[in-house]
């Protein structure tokens, strides 16, 4: 994607000066250990573009892999088309996690890169990021930490589809979204569904009804409470009990 550069990033309270020192998702996208000359460093050969509207790519599949990118506000979706045009959804991506990974083997991106929302991130060039995490150990070790919770993730995704049922699908989302939630110091309980239940039927391969009365099933039984997107979880453990039972 050809994006200007600016020395500003716009973030959900209006400009802010954008660089990894002063970014309160700091813990998530870098190494704790990491010390602040270091963190100037990877600054340096970062770019941050304008925000990215919804339903804007920030890349396709099959374009030249050049970066991978921190989303630092708003919320991504990847999702790949089949050979008869249908889309598949693959993930979803919040405020302090990291995407484009798929492009390293092949020299080409994976997948399609759509924002769910206003969105902003930051692009790392992979040539440059290469240079820098041979002169940082840490840095190096942190990404290859990254793209090792990606590959857990998806063989909990694909586990997610092929043992557990309806409640055990949408709970395990959920369960999800409150870790990653819980990680950006955010409440674990109280949410904002950043997809619409279309996708989460696309992503879990569930109907959208399906997906509705589920919800309903869950907040009958006082598990969760639904407003629109918004979602409470009111008994983590039941939710839990749910997520990890099989069919």
């Amino acid at each position: 994607m050809s994006n200007p550069v600016l020395n500003t990033a716009t973030c959900n309270h209006g400009f802010i000066e954008a660089s990894c020192t002063n970014c309160n998702l700091k813990g998530l996208c870098l190494p704790l250990a990491m010390d602040i000359k270091d963190i100037d460093r990877l600054d340096s050969i970062i770019q941050r573009s304008r925000p990215i509207q919804g339903g804007e790519h920030l890349y396709r599949a099959g374009e030249k892999f050049t970066s991978i990118y921190a989303v630092r506000s708003g919320s991504i979706k990847t999702y790949l088309i089949d050979d008869d045009g249908i889309e598949q959804i693959t993930g979803f991506y919040l405020p302090g996690e990291i995407l484009g990974f798929d492009g390293i083997d092949t020299n080409e991106y994976g997948c399609n890169v759509v924002a769910l929302d206003t969105s902003t991130v930051c692009e790392i060039p992979f040539h440059r990021l290469e240079e820098l995490s041979l002169q940082i150990p840490t840095l190096q070790r942190h990404f290859f930490q990254l793209m090792s919770r990606q590959i857990e993730n998806n063989h909990q995704m694909l586990l997610t589809l092929s043992k557990k049922n309806a409640e055990g699908r949408v709970a395990t989302l959920l369960i999800s979204l409150s870790q990653r939630y819980s990680r950006r110091k955010l409440s674990p309980n109280a949410m904002r569904l950043p997809m619409s239940r279309m996708d989460i039927g696309n992503f879990l391969g569930l109907t959208i009804e399906t997906v509705s009365r589920t919800f309903s099933r869950l907040q009958k039984e006082k598990i969760i409470e639904v407003d629109g997107r918004e979602v409470l979880i009111i008994d983590h453990d039941r939710l839990n009990e749910i997520c990890h039972k099989t069919r």
